[in-house]
C-alpha cells in the first residue's frame, strides 16, 4: 500500500488521480471560549487570475459548480459535527472541470472574526488533505503547522494545471482578511452570501 505523501509548504505534487475528496480540519485550541465558524470557500479561477463568473465560487451558498466537477458537502458552523473527521469537504472530477479553469484556490475563513476577536492563533491541528475518491485511500496531506497568530482567512492549498497535468500546491498563506477581500481579488462583480 502506497505511504500518504506528507507535503510541507510550498510543496507541489503531480496529483495524478481525477476523483478527489479534499477534506479540510481543524480544531479550536482549549480555553479561547465562544464556538469558531470556520468556512471553506472555493475559488475557480481562469488564465487571468479571475473568476469566469460568480458561479465558479463555491460556498456554504452555492455547493455546485456550474460545471459539475465541484460539490461543497455543506457548512459545519461550529465544527462539532465532523466527529473527529474532516470539518468540510469538497467533492472534485477533475475530468468536469471546465477548460477555461486553470486553478482552485481552497480558503477557509472565520465568520465574524473581527467581531468576535477571533484568528487562526486560536485554532490548531489545521490540515488540508486529498483522498482518492474511487479508492478511499488518503493519497496526500499538509498539516498548517505554522501559528497564524493575526490571520483570519488562510488559502490552505492549490489545485493548478500545468501542461495538461494537475498538481496541489500546499500553500498555506496567511492574510488577515476575510472572504470579501478574497472575493474581490478574484471578481469584479458582487455575489450574494
Amino acid at each position: 500500500m502506497a505511504e500518504v505523501i506528507n507535503l510541507r509548504k510550498g510543496d507541489k505534487v503531480a496529483v495524478g488521480f481525477s476523483n478527489i475528496i479534499v477534506g479540510l480540519g481543524w480544531e479550536p485550541k482549549e480555553g479561547t471560549g465562544g464556538t469558531f465558524d470556520l468556512d471553506v470557500s472555493v475559488i475557480m479561477i481562469d488564465s487571468t487570475r479571475k473568476l469566469p463568473t460568480k458561479d465558479y465560487f463555491v460556498f456554504y451558498g452555492n455547493l455546485n459548480s456550474p460545471d459539475g466537477a465541484l460539490t461543497h458537502t455543506g457548512d459545519d458552523p461550529d465544527g462539532t459535527s465532523s466527529a473527529g473527521s474532516d470539518d468540510e469537504s469538497i467533492i472534485i472530477d477533475l475530468k468536469k472541470i471546465n477548460p477555461s479553469i486553470q486553478e482552485i484556490l481552497f480558503v477557509v475563513t472565520i465568520e465574524g472574526a473581527a467581531d468576535k476577536k477571533q484568528n487562526f492563533g486560536q485554532v490548531r491541528d489545521s490540515y488540508i488533505r486529498l483522498v482518492d475518491k474511487n479508492t478511499g485511500k488518503e493519497v496526500m496531506k499538509y498539516e498548517l503547522g505554522e501559528d497564524f497568530s493575526i490571520e483570519t482567512g488562510i488559502e490552505f492549498g492549490r489545485l493548478y494545471l500545468r501542461n495538461n497535468e494537475w498538481k496541489f500546491d500546499a500553500s498555506g498563506i496567511g492574510y488577515k482578511e476575510d472572504l470579501s477581500f478574497f472575493l474581490s481579488k478574484y471578481f469584479t462583480g458582487t455575489i450574494n452570501k
